[in-house]
C-alpha cells in the first residue's frame, strides 16, 4: 500500500494504528525478550525502556572472520563511547553466522527474542541479502556496514534496466554499493592514468565480485579504457590462477584489477611472482586484510592499490583517536570494515535524537522514525569514512559519500593521494 496517497507517511500510520492495538504482538516480542548471548552493551534492558537494543550479524569464526569481528570491534567502542556520554544509550548484541545465509537469518531470529530494535549489519553480502528480506517482511530497520550488492537494498535495475529485487525501504548502506564500486575504481585509474592496458580477473560465482566486474567495465568502456583481458575462476577452483595470469601477461597488461577478496589475491600475487609478472595491482574493499593472511610474503603487495572509504593512517583527529581505541582494546590496526560499523552507530545515534523517538517505542515505530530521517533533506553524516565530508542517503538506500585511495607501502596501508 503507498500511504502518500492518503497524505500520510508510514511512520504516522504506525502510531495511528499501533493506538488501536495493531501493534500488540510486536510489543509483545519485545516485553518477553532477555539478554541471552549479549555481546557487550551496558546491560540495560528493553522492557526499561532505557536503551536501544542493537542487533549485529557477521562472521565471527570461519575464513571471514576478520570481516565480522573487524564490524562488531568496530561497533562495540562506538557504543561504549556513546554510553559513556551520558545520554541516549545503546545496547549490542553482535551473533556468528559462520558468513551463512542460513545461520545468518536463524541469528536474525534470535535477536528479534533478544529484543532487537535496529540491526547493524550483515556483514558479508551473500547473509545480507537473506537477512534483509527478513527485516522488510518485519520492518524492522537494517543499516548494513559491508553488504555491498544491491540485492541487500533492492531497488536496482540490472545491465538492462530491469528491476529483479523490489526496493526494501527499511535497508540502508553504509559502505559504497558494488556498482559505485566499479565505476568510482575505473573513474581513478582513468584519472590518474595508472594503466594503458587493464586486465580483469574477477569470482564468477560470487554476486559481489561480478556486480563490481560489471560496472567496472561499463565504466572503463565509456571511459575509453582499454581492456586486454577478461578471466573468470569460481569459489572451487580459487587455487590455481595460471591461466589467468598468463592471459593477463600475454595480452601486456600493465595493470590488472582485482574485484575480488584478499584471500585469492594472496594466491594471485604470490603465484604471477613465481612466473615473473609484475603489473600494478587495483583492488575494492575486498583487498582490505591482504597484508593479515598467514604465510602471505607482503612485500608482494607492495604498491598495490585499492579504494576505501577508510585510511587508518590518515593523520586526523578523528581517525587516530579511533585507530588509538581499536590497537589499545583489540590489538591489531582496524580496517574499513570496522570503521563503517563505527560510523553506523553514530549515524544511528545521530537520526535517533534528530527523530526524538525514544528506546521504548515498537522497533517498527523506530524503523519508520528512521527512514523518515535517513532519506530527509536535513540530515546528513559525517564520519570516519567520509572523507571529512558529509554522507546522505537518498530513498534508494545507498549512501553517498567520497571514497579515499590506499596504497600498500613499507607493509601498511597509506593514503594514495597524500
Amino acid at each position: 500500500m503507498d500511504l502518500r496517497a492518503f497524505g500520510m507517511s508510514r511512520r504516522s500510520f504506525v502510531k495511528t494504528m499501533g493506538a488501536a492495538g495493531v501493534l500488540g504482538s510486536s510489543a509483545a516480542v519485545l516485553a518477553g525478550c532477555s539478554d541471552e548471548g549479549a555481546s557487550g552493551g551496558n546491560g540495560s534492558s528493553s522492557a526499561s525502556g532505557s536503551a536501544f537494543m542493537i542487533g549485529g550479524i557477521g562472521p565471527l569464526t570461519g575464513d571471514a572472520a576478520i570481516y565480522g569481528k573487524a564490524c562488531q570491534n568496530g561497533a562495540q567502542i562506538a557504543v561504549d563511547e556513546i554510553n559513556a556520554e551520558g545520554g541516549i544509550q545503546f545496547e549490542l548484541n553482535f551473533q556468528d553466522d559462520e558468513n551463512d545465509a542460513e545461520r545468518s537469518v536463524n541469528a536474525y531470529n534470535n535477536l528479534k527474542d533478544w529484543g532487537m530494535q535496529i540491526l547493524v549489519g550483515t556483514t558479508t553480502t551473500t547473509p545480507c541479502v537473506a537477512v534483509s528480506a527478513e527485516t522488510n517482511s518485519d520492518n524492522l530497520f537494517q543499516i548494513t556496514p559491508s553488504g555491498s550488492s544491491t540485492d541487500v537494498i533492492g531497488g536496482q535495475p540490472d545491465a538492462e534496466g530491469n528491476v529483479s529485487t523490489p526496493r526494501k525501504e527499511n535497508v540502508f548502506q553504509m559502505c559504497f554499493t558494488d556498482p559505485n564500486q566499479g565505476s568510482a575504481s575505473a573513474q581513478y585509474i582513468s584519472e590518474q592514468k595508472l594503466g594503458s592496458k587493464i586486465a580483469i580477473i574477477y569470482n564468477i560465482s560470487d554476486t559481489y565480485s561480478t556486480g563490481i566486474y560489471q560496472s567496472f567495465k561499463e565504466k572503463a568502456d565509456e571511459l575509453g579504457l582499454e581492456i586486454v583481458s577478461e578471466t573468470s575462476f569460481t569459489n572451487d577452483n580459487a587455487t590455481d590462477f595460471s591461466v589467468q595470469l598468463n592471459d593477463a601477461r600475454d595480452a601486456e597488461a600493465d595493470l590488472v584489477f582485482l574485484p575480488i577478496y584478499y584471500t585469492p589475491i594472496s594466491l594471485i600475487l604470490t603465484q604471477a611472482d613465481q612466473m615473473g609478472y609484475a603489473p600494478k595491482w587495483f583492488g575494492v574493499d575486498g583487498m582490505d586484510g591482504l597484508l593479515t593472511v598467514e604465510g602471505f610474503d607482503t612485500e608482494l603487495a607492495e604498491g598495490a592499490m585499492l579504494l576505501t572509504p577508510f585510511v587508518a593512517t590518515a593523520t586526523d583527529d578523528a581517525t587516530k583517536s579511533f585507530v588509538s581505541k581499536y590497537e589499545e582494546d583489540y590489538g591489531e590496526t582496524p580496517n574499513q570494515f570496522a570503521a563503517d560499523s563505527y560510523d553506523c552507530i553514530y549515524a544511528l545515534k545521530q537520526a535517533l535524537e534528530q527523530a526524538e523517538v525514544s528506546p521504548d517505542a515498537d522497533f517498527s515505530e523506530v524503523c519508520d522514525a528512521l527512514v523518515e530521517t535517513f532519506t530527509s533533506g536535513d540530515f546528513s553524516f559525517t564520519g570516519l569514512t567520509t572523507a571529512g565530508e558529509a554522507a546522505t542517503w537518498s530513498d534508494t538506500g545507498e549512501v553517498s559519500k567520497q571514497p579515499m585511495g590506499m596504497v600498500i607501502e613499507g607493509g601498511v596501508y597509506m593514503p594514495l593521494d597524500a
